[in-house]
């Protein structure tokens, strides 16, 4: 089991008292004065000893949680607004999906499957709130957070594809082809799937927000309410004729749901019908 210092669950954000990696207090050692006068601490063994067969033995707990049997062989469930955007209304098993910027749209990608009980990982994207998370129904107590891995994010990525069934990874820089092959073989294996905030080769479906508009400021006052945005998938290497779909990102409530526009052009809710239109390819 990989174990990269930077990680932790989410759930362990939200705890006002936890403290260090463990999530325990260290007990404290009772301070003896040596023959200088000065304070020494006594050193206890047999109490690092039981730390550390504590440590061991939580670990070894959580790994086989981790490796519990997954939700599905053939597909993870996504978000009923973006089911339109990808082939089968489904993130497939062993591939990669890349959006653009959009760090909510990226959090939309994990929520459906973590509702579920699988377990997602999120590398590089320190932004990620984890509020916003909970409040979307996102489980963080299977949400593993590596909020700044440095140069080491494509081996930290690497080693949480083997337990978590959805990585949302920030690429840094060029992304190597035989790197690639490997992780997308990994993730087969494991039987999860990469979500890349950027770019991403060979990315099965690329996602982009492509219009926005915010509502609810008045003439100088007044409060952002929603934001209605059109969101454009684009197969691999342009393949297929992109889609889009016209989303509440997010909703006045936080979630994020499909957007139909009325006669009077005002926005609906959750059981309106999804407005989906094909999109031209610039030549």
């Amino acid at each position: 089991m990989f174990e990269y210092e930077g990680m932790q669950t989410a759930a362990a954000l939200l705890s006002p008292g936890a403290e260090g990696a463990s999530g325990h207090d260290a007990p404290a050692r009772p301070a003896v004065r040596s023959g200088a006068g000065r304070p020494t601490r006594r050193v206890d063994h047999l109490g690092d000893a039981r730390a550390a067969l504590e440590r061991i033995t939580a670990l070894r707990s959580r790994v086989a949680e981790m490796e519990a049997p997954r939700v599905d062989v053939q597909g993870l469930p996504t978000a009923t607004a973006l089911q339109p955007l990808l082939p089968g209304g489904a993130i497939r098993v062993g591939g990669a999906y890349a959006v653009q910027e959009s760090v909510l749209l990226a959090m939309t990608m994990l929520q459906a499957a973590s509702a579920e009980g699988a377990w997602c990982a999120v590398v590089g994207v320190p932004s990620f709130g984890v509020e916003a998370a909970a409040a979307m129904g996102i489980d963080l107590e299977r949400l593993v957070l590596v909020p700044d891995p440095g140069d080491q994010w494509l081996t930290v990525t690497a080693a949480l594809a083997d337990v978590a069934q959805i990585v949302l990874t920030r690429p840094l820089g060029r992304v190597a082809p035989g790197d690639v092959s490997r992780l997308s073989a990994r993730l087969r294996q494991r039987g999860g799937a990469l979500v890349a905030l950027g770019s991403w080769p060979g990315a099965d479906v690329t996602l982009r927000v492509t219009e926005s508009v915010w509502s609810g400021i008045g003439d100088g006052h007044g409060h952002l309410a929603e934001r209605r945005a059109t969101v454009t998938a684009s197969g691999r290497a342009g393949a297929g004729r992109p889609v889009s779909a016209d989303l509440l990102l997010p909703a006045a409530d936080g979630a994020v749901r499909p957007a139909v526009v009325g006669a009077a052009g005002a926005s609906g809710g959750v059981d309106s019908p999804r407005v989906l239109r094909p999109v031209a390819v610039a030549s």
